[in-house]
Parts: structure tokens; C-alpha cells; sequence
């Protein structure tokens, strides 16, 4: 393409304003268009995003998924003694790997109407970083530990845009969910990005044993949706599941702040978690006497339900109330209008 338009770059509507009966040609025309349709307005974009997702399928091989990578002895830990906690420090800014998180705090808080980047789901919103996921070295001694760390420490909102499918002490992680629920704590949780059903294989962390009885009533977890309010509105890449996902929202393509003062769309359940998790902060804001429970019934009974039987990556065609409990898209308008009937 570089060569036929006889330039070292091109635009989106110089590419579809090629017309040629050149076989090659059209292939790649065609595979670029494709990638336009996905949503990109660059090719620089769309490798960029494959580069970074490639670096992420790296990093899970080389820590998590990797058996001879020892991570702890480093810092002195034992990650199967929940008692040993001496270790760690307050290093919340790496040197890199920090995109993800400031991503999702920008999704949450990002400051409002100041002409800069994209706008937050709340204002006046303080957010307590805790790093506790680094590149996918992911402990549950780590995540429960977070949880308890947060929920002394006065949040009143966690959100977890991290998870994994193999979690050997998953029940000290449900006994800090529980212990949330307890003190009155909201924990908004993405819901993978495996295109699964979990009802049928767990994702962690979760507030359940499989499609058990959940240990508290605070515990959200959320799916992925894309831009089309149709068919194809759940992303591609989205778990779901009528027992182990609570409710929808967008995460396809969102638009956030990253290091350096930048921002980028980055996709996945880890940007729609965040969404929600800003969603009920700005509902508590203005509602400050409602219940965690009370906060999380609001965010699924008072989204949009979707009427549409939807796609599913097997081809399978369903209908969108089957993929979560609430069969619902959150909405913050509607949250707060039933937040305004509900508060005490």
C-alpha cells in the first residue's frame, strides 16, 4: 500500500478511496478496512494495541504461568502463609508497567469538562493506589491482603480490574470479600477476558464456589460491551455468565488517560469494571446514606435491559438477559433516579 500510494503513511480515507482490480492489493485493502471497522482510525493504533497485548501474553507466560519463576524471594515472602506480611512498600509508580492503572483510575476520576483527554465517571473522587497485580504476577495472598488494606484504610469503592483462572487459595480472597461486605465496602470486579461462560469455569476473584451461595452482598462483577446497541453489543472478548456476572458495561474501546500527561483507548473488562466502580461512586456522592448493598442492587436493577438476542464468539446466538444475573446494561442516570427513591 505504502508503495502504490508512493508515501511513507496514509489516512483512512485514503485507503477507502482506492479502487483497484490488483488481487494483492485488495487483500490488504481488505484486511485494513477490517481493522477500521473494528473501530481504529489509524494502523499505528491497531499495532500499537497488538504490541502491548503481545507484551501482556508475554508477561503472564513469563510470571504467571511460568512454574520455575520465583518472584518472592526477593522481597523475603511466603505467599502461602497469610500470617507473613512483612514485605512490600508504598511504590505505587513503577517505573513502567503503569499504563493499565492509570487507565482505570482515569476512567474513574478523571477530572471533568477541563477540555483535556476524556472525562471521568465522577468528580471529587480520591483514589487509593494499591499495586498488588504487577504484570501479571498475580497472588491471592497479594489480592486479599489489598482488599483488607483498602477497606481499613477508609475506601468505600474497590475496584479489582485484574483476575485469573487458577487460584489455589481463592477462599482467602472470598474471606476478604466477606470481610468488605462486613464493613460496608462496594467491590466492583471485571468479569475476564476470555470470552467464557463462568458458569462453567471460575474466573477469580469471586464471591462464589462456582454457582454457590455468595459470602456477602457488596461483590459486583462486571462484562464488557462494545459501542453497537445491537446484535454484536457484547465485546468479543468478554466473559458472562447468568450466575457469576452481575452486569454489563462498555469496555471496547475507551478512551482514558495513560502516564506522561497521554491518553489512549484500551479495551478489556478491566475498562467497563472501573466505569461501573465510578458510576457508584458518583450515585454515593449524592446518595451517602445507601448501603454497599443498596449501592450494588441500584447499578443492576437500573440499567437498561436489552431486548436483542446477541452474539457470542462460537457463533451461538443468545439472548442478552442470559449473559448476567441482572440481564442488564448499566446506566448512570437511571442509577441515580433510583438512588434518589431509595436513599434513606
Amino acid at each position: 500500500l505504502l508503495e502504490y500510494l508512493e508515501k511513507d503513511s496514509f489516512t483512512k480515507d485514503e485507503i477507502l478511496a482506492i479502487k483497484t482490480e490488483d488481487a494483492g492489493l485488495t487483500e490488504h485493502l481488505e484486511a485494513i478496512k477490517q481493522a477500521y471497522g473494528f473501530g481504529y482510525d489509524s494502523i499505528s493504533e491497531l499495532i500499537e494495541e497488538l504490541e502491548g497485548y503481545l507484551k501482556s501474553l508475554n508477561e503472564r507466560l513469563d510470571y504467571y504461568l511460568n512454574i520455575d519463576f520465583d518472584g518472592r524471594s526477593v522481597v523475603g515472602d511466603d505467599p502461602d502463609n497469610l500470617d507473613d506480611r512483612d514485605y512490600g512498600d508504598n511504590n505505587v509508580m513503577p517505573k513502567n508497567g503503569s499504563i493499565h492503572g492509570t487507565h482505570v483510575s482515569g476512567i474513574i476520576a478523571a477530572v471533568r469538562n477541563n477540555g483535556l483527554g476524556s472525562n471521568g465517571a465522577a468528580n471529587n473522587v480520591k483514589i487509593m493506589a494499591i499495586r498488588n497485580t504487577p504484570n501479571g504476577d498475580e497472588y491471592d495472598k497479594d489480592v486479599a491482603l489489598g482488599v483488607y488494606y483498602a477497606v481499613d484504610n477508609g475506601a468505600k469503592i474497590i475496584n479489582m480490574s485484574f483476575g485469573k483462572s487458577f487460584s489455589p487459595h481463592s477462599d482467602w480472597v472470598r474471606d476478604a470479600i466477606a470481610y468488605a461486605a462486613k464493613k460496608d465496602v462496594l467491590i466492583v470486579a471485571a468479569a475476564g477476558n476470555d470470552s467464557k461462560n463462568t458458569d462453567e469455569g471460575q474466573y477469580y476473584p469471586n464471591d462464589q464456589i462456582g454457582v454457590g451461595e455468595e459470602v456477602g452482598d457488596t461483590f459486583l462483577k462486571v462484562g464488557a460491551t462494545t459501542y453497537d446497541y445491537g446484535s454484536g453489543i457484547i465485546s468479543g472478548f468478554s466473559n458472562y455468565g447468568k450466575s457469576s456476572v452481575d452486569v454489563f458495561a462498555p469496555g471496547s474501546r475507551i478512551y482514558a488517560t495513560v502516564p506522561d500527561g497521554k491518553y489512549r483507548f484500551l479495551q478489556g473488562t478491566s475498562m467497563a469494571s472501573p466505569l461501573v466502580a465510578g458510576i457508584a461512586a458518583l450515585v454515593l456522592s449524592q446518595y451517602p446514606k445507601l448501603s454497599a448493598a443498596e449501592l450494588k442492587q441500584i447499578l443492576m436493577n437500573s440499567g437498561l435491559p436489552v431486548v436483542k438476542k446477541v452474539s457470542l464468539g462460537d457463533d451461538a446466538v443468545v439472548p442478552f438477559s442470559e449473559l448476567s444475573k441482572s440481564g442488564r446494561l448499566v446506566n448512570a442516570y437511571n442509577a441515580l433516579i433510583m438512588a434518589s427513591k431509595i436513599s434513606r
